[in-house]
């Protein structure tokens, strides 16, 4: 039996589980000092007919697309504080990119030589040079190179569109993309470990609706952990992976399933300990978040979050694209309540295409999806059209993300009249809170909203100056007094008029945070499926009027706000 590897990170999504090591990308860095066998072609991944057919260009290419992962992986570690890790990382991107390594493999490939065998020997060549120096810094860059050679194979192996083994699996990579989460989750997607990340990245929030044990901030040496090795994921405590481990370490295999009274749809089914209604919602981008939330109470879905399957996209969605994501969530929701969110390519979510617009200098397209999609007025069409095709049978309402401005609303509502003229009449029009200035200055916002809902993630974020990236955000922080004010400024806002509001942001699953929100007068929540219960649970233990004092007593302590 092999001896165990341990490798910690921050738990970011609670729980315990066990399954087969998953690399999402066997071509991504490892650290160099985890012990390497020499590159061959006998331990590499076989060859496929592409790699067999590959071009000297074929190889030049893979070399470049190695150095650019651990380029883009080192900027990611720089941006979490993790400077040694990121400096470290870097050098396989150098050595990716170096012509003593990359000429050689591509003047071996034009002589003839098969181009696996060519990247793993010229690999092992190099690194038999560099160990034999007498500097051991140097002799030590050994390793380095041979995982350049395997990451190259890897590329040109087409390794990384590997499928994941049957059974319960671990995903591990050097980041969690929430759409492979989703892609995942019935097919075996047992929890998961990521180099970057925090808690309030989209990977982690959709982790913690679907109940999946997550760790972000693992070293990089995980990411030369061995692919379909049992391993075991513990989010309690301190956060580990455990590849190999001893049978003793194993936990008892348990199964919960989810319990909470059945929703009516449209009405509360949950009271406080004082008697007062309090509605119950999930968050979900996908069927099987919708189902869970469904079997654990909620009324129906509050947040609706659309752009996941498309974060990978090189173009706007199509209408028929946006169908075909939208009806198998929607079709589950007939009579109850469907909170769908327009596009929200921000943040961690950004596709290529903008990507690429926010490189040339077009920043507000990469910090700010909305102003994207109203510059694209079809493509803001098309989503509506599919939403009122998708959505006819349910309790529909949109939701714009990110507003900043009464005009920004304004021209999507103009669009939904247009577009709902010609099926139906228009469901209501409501907006995300997520923005410093828009909820402090809420009260001009309830003419044209139809309801409010508080992203209490990208607020917090943006009030306490973290990013939401940054390791130490998490939901809690959403109980500071200064963000705490402006619930209360938007909540007052909303009773004055006479709007729903609520809560969709990860804050609303807080045991800290609750009592305040509903001190502050909210109650209706949207959660993660995973979390319904234990919200549920608190929601019935909790005095309103005490709440009401806790949240009196948090507010004395934010600082005046400018005039």
């Amino acid at each position: 039996m092999s001896p165990s590897q341990t490798f910690r990170g921050r738990v970011v999504s609670e729980g315990v589980a066990t399954g087969q090591v998953y690399l999402s990308s066997p071509a991504t860095p490892a650290i160099p000092a985890i012990p390497a066998t020499p590159a061959t072609p006998a331990t590499s991944a076989p060859a496929a007919t592409s790699a067999t057919a590959a071009t000297a260009a074929d190889v030049r290419a893979a070399f470049a697309a190695v150095a650019a992962e651990r380029f883009a992986l080192a900027e990611r570690l720089r941006a979490d504080g993790r400077a040694d890790q990121a400096a470290i990382v870097e050098i396989g991107g150098l050595m990716a990119g170096d012509p003593a390594l990359v000429d050689a493999a591509v003047t071996a490939v034009e002589g003839g030589a098969e181009p696996v065998a060519a990247v793993a020997e010229t690999a092992e060549a190099q690194a038999a040079i560099l160990a034999a120096l007498p500097s051991e810094d140097l002799a030590a860059r050994a390793d380095d190179v041979r995982q350049v050679g395997r990451a190259v194979v890897a590329q040109l192996t087409a390794a990384a569109a590997v499928p994941p083994p049957d059974g319960d699996f671990i995903l591990v990579g050097p980041e969690a993309d929430p759409a492979d989460l989703i892609r995942l989750a019935d097919a075996g997607l047992a929890a998961i470990v990521s180099v970057s990340g925090g808690a309030s990245s989209h990977a982690a929030i959709i982790a913690r609706g679907l109940g999946l044990p997550m760790l972000a901030g693992a070293d990089p040496a995980v990411l030369d952990a061995p692919a379909g090795h049992l391993a075991l994921v513990d989010a309690t405590g301190d956060g580990r992976l455990v590849v190999d481990p001893a049978p003793a370490d194993l936990p008892a295999k348990t199964s919960v399933a989810p319990s909470a009274p059945d929703a009516t749809p449209g009405t509360p089914a949950h009271r406080t300990a004082d008697g007062q209604p309090v509605t119950l919602l999930v968050n979900a981008a996908s069927a099987r978040e919708v189902r869970m939330g469904l079997a654990a109470g909620a009324a129906g879905v509050g947040l609706l979050r659309t752009e996941i399957p498309f974060v990978g996209a090189t173009g706007w969605p199509t209408q028929a694209e946006h169908e075909a994501a939208l009806t198998p969530p929607l079709a589950l929701l007939a009579g109850r309540p469907a909170v769908v969110r327009l596009l929200d390519f921000s943040g961690d979510k950004v596709p290529p295409f903008l990507a690429g617009t926010a490189a040339a200098g077009n920043s507000a397209a990469h910090d700010n999806g909305l102003t994207a999609l109203l510059d694209a007025p079809e493509a803001l069409r098309a989503q509506l059209r599919a939403i009122l095709a998708a959505g006819r049978d349910t309790d529909l309402r949109i939701m714009v993300p990110m507003v900043s401005t009464v005009a920004e609303l304004t021209q999507v509502k103009v669009a939904l009249t247009e577009v709902a003229a010609q099926t139906s009449r228009p469901p209501l029009l409501g907006m995300m809170v997520e923005v410093e200035s828009t909820a402090a200055n809420a009260a001009a916002f309830t003419g044209p909203a139809g309801f409010f809902s508080i992203g209490t993630n990208d607020l917090t974020s943006e009030v306490l100056g973290i990013d939401r990236a940054d390791p130490r955000m998490r939901p809690g922080l959403a109980a500071d007094p200064r963000v705490l004010t402006l619930l209360q400024t938007v909540a007052t806002a909303a009773a004055d008029a006479g709007l729903p509001v609520s809560v969709c942001g990860d804050a609303a699953a807080d045991p800290d945070v609750l009592p305040l929100l509903l001190g502050v007068g909210i109650r209706t929540f949207s959660v993660g499926a995973a979390r319904l219960p234990q919200v549920a649970t608190q929601v019935a233990a909790t005095d309103t009027a005490r709440a009401a004092e806790q949240a009196a007593a948090a507010l004395s302590e934010a600082p005046a706000r400018p005039a």
